[in-house]
């Protein structure tokens, strides 16, 4: 790129040669991709604040460079810290962590995109504050505003996270600054609290695009509740998960449930706790099924684990708890988790010893306080223990503190289907692909959440040996004809990574045609991540 080398020099007057990086070893953490099929960036630049954003933004615009721009460039599954294509600067926002507002009565937060999960929940802990954040389970080092532009979803009543949004901050591809909602009025008192302001309402727009930065936004909090108590339900059966899907919509749709509920595999849930066995399957996958179904008797799991929080005062609490024993419990095989029932089976296993039973006990009792801490806004590595399955290796020594499946070589790709709150329609998803993986030679790792109150969120994991180039190769068809069969049965992606982004277009779409026309009024030289959720 014949403009590159002037723009770098023009980036290191602005924002000082230790935040232009160029150099291979500087480049590779950003190479680093958990797909197998990693793009390089021409260059990364790190700024500090909001108006060094639009003094590069506007000096990308004036040599013609494109820029791609990150949180912390955790987007593991969906490309990781990869630009959305060749010939891309990328723009690591990681460096803007400031919170720059907690308004305690009103329950909110003003944050910038480097603000952490982890981050955040220590300036709660540390002020004291009665306040919880919504959490995912990709670990305490993850962007909450990356994953709320991504659409992503948690486990708290505010786990819909595009619901609790107000007031974005914007670069454009021009330089300009756009603020959503109220915000763009001197003094607005609620540029936080009302998402929607007066006339369009844009934020939509800036999320899964490549519109504008988002350089800080008002994410609301939760206040805290006097009882959480989280739900473990076991399912033997693996076609009897559609009846407890059915059972549990209505209390999902009253408010019974308010929570994110996660539904997972068998699969899924031992690969919370062990990688692969490659000793017992040295073929490797997927699990010969006697295997599968031993490794299930010692771990003490059904074919299906829900997963749920009930909060309130005591009585809701007791009250949704029937609630759900009336609906479920001649399916399932329920457990509640409470601060009572972890210090008093912390105590059993401390009596029960290092022996099998007491060990097992001791590390129900370990996941169960991280399960809690989840429902509380206490983000939590160990549940990025599935990612490294394939792993030659297994965990990396420390884990979770500071995991980073790009980095460290984890091979995986997720596939986001949603689809409406039916056990048929569960069972139906499930029917499509598990012969592709069969065929492939993959694990099926399964979760289905109830992201809000009709739909079901899925995310299907090929886990593969990224050290293996035939596997790779085979995770990338098996990824490919899942995709597709997915997609023609109708149950489309809520999310994917660049791989699959031109797949979203038939070619005979007006919305993505539109996407375009509105890329072109806002971008024209295609500055901002070209390519990005873009399909033409």
């Amino acid at each position: 790129m014949a403009n590159l080398q002037p723009a770098l020099q023009a980036w290191r007057l602005l924002l000082g040669p230790a935040r232009v990086l160029t150099s291979s070893s500087e480049l590779a953490p950003y190479i680093a991709s958990t797909s197998g099929q990693p793009v390089a960036p021409l260059a990364v630049l790190r700024p500090l604040s909001h108006g060094e954003v639009v003094a590069v933004v506007r000096s990308a615009g004036e040599f013609g460079v494109p820029l791609y721009p990150l949180s912390t460039g955790r987007n593991w599954g969906y490309g990781d810290a990869n630009p959305s294509g060749e010939g891309q600067v990328i723009l690591d926002l990681g460096g803007m962590n400031r919170i720059l507002e907690i308004d305690r009565d009103l329950a909110y937060a003003v944050i910038e995109p480097g603000v952490t999960q982890a981050q955040l929940a220590g300036q709660l802990a540390e002020l004291q504050l009665p306040l919880w954040m919504d959490c995912t389970g990709a670990g305490p080092d993850t962007s909450l505003v990356g994953n709320i532009l991504e659409r992503g979803f948690g486990h708290t009543p505010y786990g819909n996270r595009m619901l609790h949004v107000a007031g974005m901050r914007i670069v454009l591809a021009s330089g300009d600054t756009l603020e959503t909602g109220f915000a763009h009025f001197a003094h607005a008192s609620a540029a936080h609290l009302y998402p929607y302001g007066v006339g369009p309402w844009l934020d939509g727009l800036f999320t899964q695009s490549n519109f504008g930065i988002i350089t800080s936004l008002g994410f609301w909090l939760m206040p805290q509740t006097e009882v959480v108590s989280h739900l473990v339900a076991s399912v033997p059966g693996f076609e009897a998960i559609a009846a407890v899907v059915d059972a549990l919509r209505p209390l999902r749709m009253d408010g019974t449930l308010p929570s994110v509920v996660h539904i997972g595999n068998d699969l899924r849930v031992l690969s919370g706790g062990m990688v692969f066995p490659s000793s017992q399957a040295p073929q490797g996958p997927p699990l010969p099924l006697p295997l599968r179904a031993r490794l299930c008797r010692q771990a003490g799991i059904g074919a299906w684990t829900v997963s749920a929080a009930l909060y309130g005062r005591p009585a809701q609490v007791a009250d949704a708890r029937r609630a759900l024993q009336a609906a479920i419990g001649r399916l399932a095989t329920l457990r509640f988790i409470d601060d009572r029932t972890l210090t008093l089976g912390g105590i059993a296993a401390r009596l029960m010893g290092k022996g099998r039973l007491g060990a097992r006990l001791s590390a129900q009792v370990d996941l169960g306080r991280s399960l809690l801490n989840m429902n509380r806004g206490i983000p939590d590595g160990r549940f990025l223990a599935g990612a490294y399955w394939r792993r030659r290796g297994g965990l990396p020594q420390g884990f979770p503190l500071g995991a980073n499946p790009a980095r460290d070589g984890c091979g995986m790709m997720w596939l986001a289907p949603v689809l409406p709150m039916r056990g048929t329609d569960l069972l139906h998803v499930h029917s499509l692909v598990e012969p592709l993986f069969a065929r492939h030679g993959f694990d099926l790792f399964e979760t289905f959440s109830m992201i809000n109150e009709r739909t079901l969120g899925g995310v299907l994991t090929i886990c593969f040996d990224q050290e293996d180039a035939a596997e790779a190769a085979r995770a990338r068809l098996c990824y490919e004809a899942s995709f597709s069969r997915l997609m023609g049965a109708g149950y489309i992606p809520y999310r994917v990574g660049p791989q699959s982004m031109r797949a979203l277009d038939s070619g005979h779409d007006t919305y993505w045609d539109t996407v375009a026309r509105i890329k072109a009024a806002l971008d024209p030289r295609q500055i901002i991540a070209p390519g990005r959720y873009q399909p033409r």
